[in-house]
């Protein structure tokens, strides 16, 4: 059985509010009420170091901005779109993408020694540990 569908009023409001409520995961940050997304994190604790992966195809590395402040660490990126020289279209929507993420470090990580890399779509930051924090092998002690 079908429901009755209006083509205008505000069923298509009321379908779009549902189908967010139904589908949308509450819990994640991925998408704003504008409509744009935040890429998805990973983050993978090894003994050595951290490793922060971002998914943000389509940019490029001078996009990203990566800052350290005490011990939050934050990546944002904005980007417009060039204006076409031509000037011939009949309607485009301005393009304009931004976000920003931002994770607190522990104290346990060496901080001036974070590496980060772009390839692939994926921004990769390598946030190593401090000698103390990381583990340490088992040892077996001997009963006399």
């Amino acid at each position: 059985m079908k429901l009755m569908t209006r083509e205008n009023g505000y069923a298509p409001l009321l379908a779009n509010f549902f189908e967010d409520f139904f589908t949308r995961d509450p819990f994640s940050n991925s998408s704003s009420d504008t409509g744009t997304t935040i890429p998805q994190v990973n983050i993978h604790e090894t003994d050595n170091n951290f490793t922060v992966e971002m998914a943000a195809p389509g940019m490029k590395k001078d996009n990203f901005h990566v800052e350290l402040d005490n011990d939050m660490l934050t990546i944002s990126t904005e980007v417009t779109s060039e204006e076409n020289s031509d000037g011939r279209y009949s309607r485009r929507e301005f393009s304009y993408q931004s976000f920003r993420r931002s994770f607190y470090l522990p104290e346990t990580v060496e901080a001036e020694k974070i590496e980060a890399r772009y390839s692939d779509g994926i921004l990769r930051l390598v946030i190593p540990k401090r000698e103390e924090a990381k583990r340490k092998p088992v040892k077996t002690i001997k009963i006399s």
